[in-house]
């Protein structure tokens, strides 16, 4: 991977464009696995189980992998200006590849009103990233904000339940707590701990200005996002409500739920 590595470099945009291209392949290898009877009578169910399932195989690689390389390279946690390494120039060119194919997922198969919160964090992920890739620049940071992806899986498969209405499963209770671990954990950590960084070193920073409200925003759409899920998961409102709503509305407002 050393030897790729200035390859990669030379080429950032190219590699990404390369991994969307994959994900978009895997996307349609994915189509062909069986799915839930729940999901296969609805049109929506059915879009958004392929697209999580897509979103499953990159939080499984990329959530594994940055953990990885850090506990390999343990300076890529401290050191997050400057400091990279090969497999964690290439992680962050595989994952943006991931979001460069899923915003076009979600765009043109017309669902970018009602995933207008996801746009906006692909927008903002991507942005960062792709200035890494350029400036090799906080390439180590990228990675540390990867370890979001492990609560992704738990995450994925929390909305992938729920779409199959499995809410009552043993599956989707066990996988709540985990769900509710991970997201301390990896989720909320992480991301406090870079914003701890930026402040603490935001006078000399390249583009403090912009990572500082980058992560203000991020930070503000985690905590929004953790308490639907607090209030979804550990205090769900009545069934009786839940019916007058209706179920269908309900999968469609996946983000509040």
């Amino acid at each position: 991977m050393e030897a790729l590595l200035p390859v990669l470099q030379r080429h950032p945009g190219m590699s990404v464009l390369v991994w969307a291209l994959m994900f978009r392949v895997a996307h349609r290898l994915l189509q062909n696995l069986p799915v839930p009877k729940a999901v296969a009578v609805d049109d929506f169910r059915s879009w958004k189980w392929r697209n999580l399932s897509v979103s499953m195989v990159h939080s499984l690689l990329t959530g594994t992998w940055a953990v990885t390389c850090v506990i390999i390279s343990p300076e890529l946690a401290t050191n997050i200006h400057s400091f990279y390494t090969a497999p964690a120039y290439m992680l962050i060119c595989i994952s943006s590849g991931y979001f460069v194919q899923d915003a076009g997922d979600i765009i043109l198969t017309g669902h970018a009103r009602g995933s207008w919160e996801f746009l906006i964090h692909h927008v903002l992920v991507l942005w960062c990233f792709l200035y890494s890739l350029y400036s090799h620049l906080y390439v180590a940071g990228a990675v540390v904000a990867l370890f979001v992806e492990v609560n992704s899986v738990t995450l994925h498969l929390r909305l992938m339940l729920k779409l199959a209405s499995q809410q009552s499963s043993p599956l989707y209770q066990i996988n709540k707590f985990l769900n509710l671990f991970t997201y301390i954990v990896f989720r909320l950590s992480a991301q406090f701990y870079l914003t701890y960084y930026i402040v603490q070193n935001y006078s000399w920073m390249d583009k403090g200005g912009y990572f500082l409200v980058t992560m203000t925003l991020m930070n503000t759409m985690i905590l929004i996002y953790f308490y639907r899920l607090l209030r979804a998961d550990f205090f769900p409102r009545s069934r009786a409500h839940m019916e007058q709503n209706g179920t269908h509305n309900n999968v469609k407002k996946f983000l509040t739920e």
